[in-house]
């Protein structure tokens, strides 16, 4: 039998699609930048990027990574299309999309990623403290919009920046353990085994 063609780590995607628009986001949320271009990067780099990431993991029989990456994936380009309707809903009164409706869309999501955070912690610290992070920004995120909290949108963001920041890191401990042929940067050990 011959040796099976080496195949690349899915994740390495699905973590850059993951953390680069949540890296935009959150310039958003602390008022550095607009939506459009965040619109473009939640349907192509969260969405699409992290779509054929999960479908990638699918093929590898990597439940989790296929879970969270189609699942954020699809928040991404669900999120970017509630940002377009909501700009049409004026004219369209059965689309009309409040603060309110869009914290409970981010409740949906709270409870997906508690759900993964207990998961997390068979992964690694890394994997732990990516997701202790996204759950403690999607808690801020619902408390802003649903319970008008807005004074808690910039510490959340900062949250959500460290988080991005961590799948960043994870994507590049990937990459470089692979090109330098052992670990470079350490990812830590599983919570529980």
């Amino acid at each position: 039998m011959a040796d099976a063609t080496p195949q690349g780590n899915p994740a390495v995607v699905g973590l850059a699609g993951f953390g680069i628009t949540t890296t935009l986001l959150q310039f958003h949320n602390l008022g550095l930048m607009g939506v459009g271009t965040i619109f473009c990067a939640a349907m192509f780099v969260g969405g699409l990027m992290q779509f054929i990431a999960g479908f990638m993991e699918f093929k590898c029989g990597n439940n989790f990574g296929y879970s969270a990456f189609c699942t954020y994936g699809a928040f991404w380009m669900a999120l970017g299309l509630i940002w377009a309707l909501a700009d049409l809903a004026p004219g369209m009164k059965h689309l009309g999309i409040t603060g309110n409706d869009i914290g409970f869309f981010l409740v949906g999501f709270t409870i997906y990623t508690a759900i993964m955070w207990v998961a997390s912690m068979r992964v690694h610290m890394a994997m732990f403290l990516t997701f202790t992070t996204l759950l403690a920004g999607f808690i801020g995120l619902d408390l802003v919009f649903i319970a008008g909290m807005k004074g808690i949108l910039k510490i959340t963001a900062i949250d959500l920046l460290v988080c991005a920041g961590l799948a960043l890191y994870m994507m590049a401990a990937i990459i470089y353990a692979q090109l330098f042929g052992r670990p470079i940067l350490p990812v830590g050990k599983p919570l529980v085994k």
